[in-house]
């Protein structure tokens, strides 16, 4: 008779060490940072690929999906694209700034892009596009360049930037979904985390410990 007993095997949670929840979005000041420091050391492939990362507002899986022609017209650089989303299954269209487009019409010009090609192919062999892993550790690296703990950043991080800086700016909602690509508010709402921050924002802007120096009594 067999008496051995197995013992369930002891894992460490998956989030052991790490920090979870909403990542935050890039301050303005490290957009810069970043972008400067990949112009300095002629990183082409890097700044075109954080330029639309920013500006597309894309899931890693679609932005390393991306193909020439999706961003392309011809052999310029469109100012607007659009992309059907890999998880919703619905198309978003996104603006490319003036920065973005340079920076794009440089990297496919010196990696003698074709139409056809993926925008950002990858240099392991077998695979024909950088892949989402490989994207995560690209980003981080821009992070930890800066000075920036990579755990508290993502790829989301990249996706909710421009969104946030929007939102902050004239909040509008619904341009932020528009942008977003989500089909419901509420869902735009929970991925900003924008109840959470204007409730801050109000938080720090009352100062409950200020009273008028002045009481004004009531006279009879």
């Amino acid at each position: 008779m067999n008496t051995h007993t197995s013992t369930p095997e002891h894992r460490a949670p998956w989030n052991k060490g790490k920090l979870i929840g909403q990542k935050a979005p890039l301050r303005i000041s490290e957009i810069w940072a970043i972008r400067v420091r990949l112009e300095i050391y002629e990183r082409r492939r890097d700044l075109a690929l954080f330029n639309l990362a920013i500006d597309s507002k894309l899931r890693g899986c679609d932005l390393v999906q991306l193909r020439v022609q999706d961003v392309c017209h011809g052999n310029h650089v469109a100012s607007r694209a659009t992309v059907m989303q890999q998880k919703t299954k619905h198309p978003v269209q996104f603006g490319l700034t003036a920065g973005t487009r340079k920076s794009l019409v440089e990297w496919i010009s010196s990696a003698g892009l074709r139409q056809n090609d993926y925008l950002f192919p990858s240099r392991i062999g077998d695979s024909p596009h950088i892949s989402n892993r490989q994207y995560a550790r690209i980003v981080h690296q821009w992070f930890e360049e800066i000075g920036l703990d990579p755990t508290a950043y993502s790829t989301h991080t990249l996706r909710r930037t421009k969104p946030t800086l929007i939102y902050r700016r004239t909040k509008n909602l619904r341009a932020v979904q528009l942008l977003l690509g989500y089909t419901r508010l509420e869902s735009t709402v929970r991925y900003l985390g924008i109840e959470v921050d204007d409730a801050l924002e109000m938080a720090e802007q009352t100062d409950a410990e200020s009273a008028p120096s002045t009481v004004h009594r009531i006279r009879y």
